[in-house]
């Protein structure tokens, strides 16, 4: 009898240590017209009065919808205009990182291993490449953008056999390519037999109180959900794919390799997630490798899902932090990194961050780029602060052939449109908006 009580307290004490770390990060109820508990800036003694600022900066940007979760619980949460809470908005290539996780519970499941050749589910013949180069692409190749399919065709959405081209050997060249990541569709779909819409259901919405739907849109298949269900993913992924106690991925390698390096050509990319914090990052449409993190202002460990027009989940494990904006942003290509970084330059100001890399995004900041707009020549003056290398790069990210001479830029081989300028010195690291006019 005494052992059965030791045991019994054994195991109490056991449960009473899991309730603790449940109560750690807050789980808002699975029925999602229920209340989500909310946290107070001033409880947290942030900048109170820096958050109209912010405001007005997702307002200027076209945002309509704005979360921030501190240890799951909601501190901001803002909608423009007639959006609100129950408006549907769809995650474009954020909805990747979705995709992720679904690919990572099929392979759990026994349905498919990453290893596998993508013919296998694809059939063959699914590429225009020859049946040996076809046939080194597998799963793991998809979910880090490493097919080695040429990405530069004339529409690199196009999933038809005719527009997947071979260009380099499978594992040897990272490219962000949509079209093999849309195919993983049907990856999961014929690997599982289940619709993705079902399998999506069964395996995180009914588990998390997501709600939404995937939908095909032209050659894409992008979810459509509300901004809390943006949240509640984040929220999931904050703490390693386990809703409050229930493990909805159980491969905890998968769950760490998802937010890791997934190859070492670009290492601020994983398996369908961005990570910021490394030494350089590639952006879609060019094999550049630009130094530092892709968000200088954001903090070093977090990871985010990042699509079109500014539809971000950004999480920090670190800060207890969960950010989702959705909204309009056409100024910037497929993966608006400009504006997730400058939405963290104004929320380090509410939270009242003061941390190593404020120093560089003073020193950034001091940059003055005219004329701007401009015609055929733009200046650069810098102050206290030498100028290494001045580059200008497209919205795909490719570099621009100009004649740089000292801080000065000839541009009459440009044609009119947005550029990004990136300034570089030997302590810091500018990346500058640039509109060129037509005479």
């Amino acid at each position: 009898m005494k052992k059965f009580f030791q045991l019994f307290a054994f195991l109490l004490c056991l449960a009473s240590i899991e309730t603790v770390k449940a109560q750690g990060l807050y789980f808002p109820s699975l029925n999602e017209k229920d209340h989500w508990d909310t946290l107070s800036a001033n409880s947290l003694n942030w900048c109170t009065e820096e958050i109209p600022t912010l405001y007005q900066l997702l307002e200027k940007e076209d945002s309509k919808a704005f979360i921030l979760l501190k240890d799951g619980k909601i501190v901001l949460e803002k909608y423009v205009g007639t959006f609100t809470k129950d408006s549907l908005w769809y995650w474009a290539s954020a909805g990747k990182s979705l995709t992720s996780f679904l690919v990572g519970k099929a392979n759990e499941e026994g349905f498919l291993k990453l290893t596998d050749s993508s013919s296998t589910y694809l059939g063959k013949g699914w590429t225009h490449c020859t049946p040996a180069k076809e046939g080194l692409i597998t799963i793991k190749h998809q979910i880090s953008m490493s097919t080695g399919l040429n990405d530069n065709v004339t529409d690199n959405h196009c999933t038809l056999d005719t527009c997947l081209q071979y260009l380099a050997d499978a594992g040897t060249r990272w490219a962000y390519h949509n079209a093999p990541y849309t195919l993983l569709e049907k990856v999961i779909s014929n690997a599982t037999g289940s619709n993705i819409n079902v399998y999506t259901q069964n395996s995180i919405k009914a588990k998390t109180g997501m709600t939404g739907f995937w939908m095909n849109i032209g050659e894409d298949n992008v979810f459509i959900s509300k901004a809390r269900s943006m949240a509640r993913f984040g929220l999931l992924m904050q703490n390693n794919c386990v809703w409050n106690s229930d493990t909805l991925l159980h491969d905890f390698e998968y769950v760490q390799r998802m937010t890791k390096s997934s190859q070492a050509m670009n290492p601020a990319y994983g398996y369908l997630w961005w990570l910021n914090g490394n030494q350089s990052f590639m952006v879609p449409g060019s094999q550049i490798q630009f130094p530092g993190s892709f968000a200088p202002a954001a903090p070093n460990d977090l990871f985010a899902a990042i699509g079109k027009n500014g539809q971000l989940i950004c999480v920090s494990k670190s800060k207890g932090l969960v950010m989702v904006r959705m909204g309009n942003q056409v100024n910037e290509g497929e993966v608006p990194f400009l504006l997730c970084n400058k939405i963290w330059e104004a929320l380090n100001k509410v939270i009242c961050v003061a941390n190593g890399t404020q120093e560089m995004i003073s020193k950034a900041k001091q940059v003055v780029l005219y004329p701007n707009p401009g015609y055929n020549e733009f200046n650069i003056e810098w102050p206290e602060q030498a100028i290494e290398s001045i580059q200008v790069f497209d919205l795909n990210g490719k570099a621009q052939n100009c004649n740089v001479s000292g801080s000065s830029v000839k541009t009459d081989t440009l044609a009119a449109g947005l550029y990004f300028i990136q300034i570089k010195s030997a302590n810091a690291l500018a990346t500058l908006k640039w509109m060129k006019q037509n005479p």
